[in-house]
């Protein structure tokens, strides 16, 4: 209940429609409980009596309030699909824009796709519970209760022996009701499950297609897809148990109003249009229980749904403004490392008790091998993560007592792995800074070695760069992408492995780009090519989340240390 109030919670800013739509399910749901009367009528009246003009007007209600109950359905249909599909759209929304705020450690601890079924699979499952639930929910109360209401009326002895099997009913659906919650759960992750496969074999085709392995994952697929098989087949099997067990139960129930009510108008306590009414309103009260059975079935699905989309809304970023952040000025760019470690997992240190300052527009090179801790220390400096010990500070502002957004308005990154949106390559260099206009974006390109490419594409800037920028080679996604960071305007740098993964002419033509774009900045580039670290100002020699050594090109290699040694291996067939 607890779940269910929190979902329809969203419900409250159209409670106007909603009012009215209760109102339109109120009415449409009350021309049903009229018609057991008028058959009474028409047996105790009309065909005892051989009434005519009884029986016009009562064809003639009959039509009448069929057409107001066309009309009120109508209204009832229209508002709730309405509500519900605004209900929805602010659900997602809220998903989404909470999930752009969890910290990237959320991301790395959980597969894509899971978490693109939380907005996909899992909210879309909400919208039964609350559309068409609700309306069933709202009209067959009102037909239970106007039904129940109306036998007490008829016969109150008759009544009561009928509703004898109720509590059982109710004993019945809280049983399934708590197996279906429980069912359904499991059955939307393993729909999440189906949808993490699809996201990881389509982003990964090529690797797919180069190792032959599209029997592998047909395979791999076929075991998520049957495991899902297995648990929509459980909640079905739950399902398909309790609908009978409603209905033997309210078989019972007219049971007894046929033998007891038989005996009643044999004796003449009861007239046979009232027995007839009262089997009506009684079969009235066994479909309302056996749909309010299926409504709570739905209700106890879009629940696990909902338990998993409260979940994601629930969990707070590891990393967040603190209490009383201040906005960073803009800064020179003097970044300090004081006695700062961290560790990604307990008891696996990634830095440990690192000290460096980075003066303004200094160019910081960080290198080492693979798992030294280079990466990290750009983690750090936009506070992706935050150090366990020690301080990180800008301009003598300690980053954690600033906002996060200031913070990072200030500092560029270029990644190894390039990332590209769908869209054109204007709008792609736009995202530096959504303020620029078509002058700086141009302008920008020219800086980054991108101009001339774009302008030579069939639409130019307005040329589709596809998902991830597909449509373009390695090194004119990796322009792109310093187009836009030229654009953002930074004023710390981080270059992460930023020409490793391209060739000569493309690696000279991005490193041309680089070059322009630090100069003026802090910038720390990250690098195992040593040929691209050699004009630092300071090279940091990391191993084991410790910095070994510290100086320029020409001091390391006099020192004879672990970087003459890496040198010597790059440039010992040169």
């Amino acid at each position: 209940m607890e779940i269910y109030l929190r979902l329809l919670s969203y419900i409250r800013p159209y409670m106007p429609r909603l009012s009215l739509a209760i109102v339109c399910i109120l009415v449409a749901s009350a021309a049903n409980l009229y018609v057991p009367w008028i058959i009474k009528d028409v047996i105790d009246g009309v065909l005892a009596s051989k009434d005519m003009a009884m029986l016009n007007k009562i064809a003639a209600g009959i039509v009448i309030i069929y057409l107001v109950r066309g009309v009120f359905f109508y209204g009832q249909t229209y508002l709730m699909s309405y509500i519900g599909q605004k209900v929805i759209i602010d659900i997602r929304e809220a998903v989404y824009r909470h999930l752009q705020r969890l910290s990237l450690s959320y991301y790395e601890k959980r597969q894509t796709g899971a978490i693109m079924s939380h907005i996909t699979n899992d909210v879309a499952a909400l919208q039964n519970a609350l559309v068409e639930s609700v309306i069933e929910l709202v009209t067959e109360s009102t037909v239970l209760i106007g039904s129940m209401g109306t036998m007490f009326y008829l016969h109150w002895k008759l009544s009561l022996l009928t509703f004898i099997a109720l509590p059982l009913v109710a004993q019945a659906i809280n049983i399934f009701g708590k197996r279906l919650r429980i069912a359904s759960r499991i059955m939307q992750e393993r729909a999440a499950d189906i949808t993490s496969v699809l996201q990881e074999t389509i982003s990964a085709v090529r690797v797919i297609k180069s190792f032959v392995r599209e029997d592998y994952e047909i395979e791999r697929f076929n075991k998520e897809n049957y495991s899902n098989f297995r648990a929509q087949m459980k909640t079905a099997q739950l399902m398909a148990t309790l609908t009978p067990v409603i209905e033997f139960l309210a078989a019972i129930g007219i049971t007894v109003i046929i033998w007891y009510g038989g005996r009643e108008v044999i004796s003449g306590s009861l007239t046979s249009g009232a027995l007839i009414a009262f089997l009506i309103y009684a079969v009235n009260i066994s479909n309302p229980i056996k749909r309010l059975s299926r409504v709570y079935g739905n209700i106890q699905r879009a629940l696990a749904a909902a338990q998993r989309v409260f979940e994601v809304l629930d969990t707070e970023p590891e990393i967040k403004d603190m209490p009383g952040a201040v906005e960073l000025p803009s800064i020179d760019g003097r970044v300090t490392f004081e006695n700062v470690s961290f560790s990604y997992k307990p008891g696996e240190t990634a830095l440990n008790n690192i000290s460096l300052i980075a003066e303004p527009g200094q160019m910081i090179a960080i290198v080492g091998p693979s798992g030294a801790g280079k990466t990290t220390i750009a983690n750090l400096i936009p506070r992706f993560y935050d150090p366990e010990n020690g301080r990180i500070v800008i301009d003598g502002y300690d980053i954690k007592a600033v906002t996060l957004k200031s913070l990072r308005e200030q500092i560029g990154i270029v990644p190894q792995e390039t990332i590209l949106f769908n869209g054109s390559a204007y709008e792609n260099i736009l995202y530096g800074n959504l303020n620029a206009d078509k002058d700086q974006i141009i302008a920008a390109a020219k800086a980054a070695n991108a101009h001339e490419f774009i302008q030579a594409m069939p639409e130019g800037y307005d040329t589709q760069i596809g998902e991830r920028g597909s449509k373009l080679s390695g090194g004119q996604r990796q322009r792109v992408a310093i187009a836009r960071a030229i654009l953002k305007d930074p004023r710390v740098l981080i270059l992460d492995e930023a020409t490793s993964a391209l060739d000569t002419e493309s690696e000279k033509l991005v490193q041309e780009a680089l070059d322009k774009l630090m100069v003026g900045r802090t910038s720390f580039v990250i690098a195992h090519r040593l040929s691209t670290v050699q004009r630092a100002d300071v090279i940091l020699v990391m191993e084991k989340g410790k910095i070994l050594e510290a100086g320029s090109h020409n001091k390391l290699l006099e020192a004879g240390g672990l970087y003459s040694k890496l040198y010597q291996v790059q440039f010992s067939d040169k």
